[in-house]
């Protein structure tokens, strides 16, 4: 049975500043370039690229330097959820005019709302638009099986959910339950819980961007067969970076992209306030973790995957 078009490893990109702020154009095509030559399934941009502190012209133009980089080379998701259903539909419209493969929406989750509003949100977005849906299960605003069922009967363009809800690796077995041959199933969180989540019926993952080559190897690995080598290469390239970068906060920010800047990819670990401030602890434990992994930083613009 051939894979459906969004599946295995899909990062979701940070989003390069320069020191004052600007979005950084050239250090964002060099990560979709590093992504990509690491054999990455598709590529996102979502609430793990700060989209939350854009404008909407920065929505704009972060959405076309990724689909322009890209150059078709590999899917592009782009996340258009919002708090009220009409700015949903007009993030969504923009997306898809822009050339986005398809479209992330997580429900509102600013004000409490009900099963029926969130199903009558996705209603209205999939009537809006000709490209696929990805449903995104989050724990401020979930959506268990029950409600997922309901909303790809009634939705044409619902192909696919983000399981984030935790413990997510029993939500993913009851979605998958459930859902499995209706919807591809995502996890999330940061790819924390990849293998496991294979376990249970998901397709893929949508980790962060400064990993990739270590993410594609597991999948890899996991497709094959071979889920000792899935383990093995998650638990020493991945496991230490999630580690620290759930420690509190939004400290995962900075951890993702010092680790980008020192890999050469991006020109600097700018994360928009606000953001947690470091205490020295936890910027020497960084520093001591992304010199193990890059002993050696690489100069902006010759980065290696």
């Amino acid at each position: 049975m051939p894979l459906p078009m969004l599946h295995g490893v899909i990062p979701i990109l940070v989003t390069p500043f320069h020191e004052d702020g600007r979005i950084d154009e050239e250090s964002l095509a060099n990560l979709v370039d590093f992504n990509i030559d690491a054999g990455v399934h598709g590529l996102g941009v979502a609430l793990g690229s700060e989209i939350f502190k854009f404008n909407e012209a920065e929505r704009a133009q972060v959405t076309a330097c990724v689909i322009r980089a890209a150059a078709g080379r590999v899917p592009i998701v782009i996340n258009t959820g919002a708090a009220g259903t009409d700015l949903a539909i007009h993030y969504s419209r923009a997306a898809e005019a822009a050339g986005a493969d398809a479209l992330m929406v997580i429900p509102p989750s600013f004000m409490p709302v009900s099963a029926e509003e969130i199903f009558d949100y996705y209603l209205a977005i999939d009537r809006a638009v000709g490209i696929p849906l990805i449903l995104q299960d989050v724990p401020q605003g979930p959506v268990p099986p029950g409600l997922a069922i309901r909303i790809i009967e009634a939705c044409r363009n619902v192909k696919y959910i983000k399981v984030e809800t935790l413990p997510v690796t029993s939500k993913v077995a009851a979605m998958a339950a459930v859902a499995g041959d209706r919807l591809t199933i995502f996890g999330g969180a940061g790819g924390s819980y990849f293998i496991e989540e294979m376990r249970r019926g998901a397709l893929g993952t949508m980790p962060f961007c400064s990993q990739p080559a270590d993410f594609v190897a597991v999948w890899d690995a996991y497709q094959r067969g071979d889920e000792a080598e899935a383990r093995q290469r998650f638990d020493s390239t991945i496991m230490a970076i999630n580690r620290l970068g759930n420690q509190g906060g939004d400290i995962f920010y900075l951890l993702h992209k010092q680790l980008l800047v020192r890999r050469g990819v991006i020109r600097t670990a700018f994360v928009r306030s606000p953001t947690t401030a470091l205490d020295p602890v936890t910027a020497g434990e960084i520093e001591q973790l992304l010199a193990k992994i890059v002993p050696v930083a690489i100069p902006f613009g010759t980065s290696a995957a």
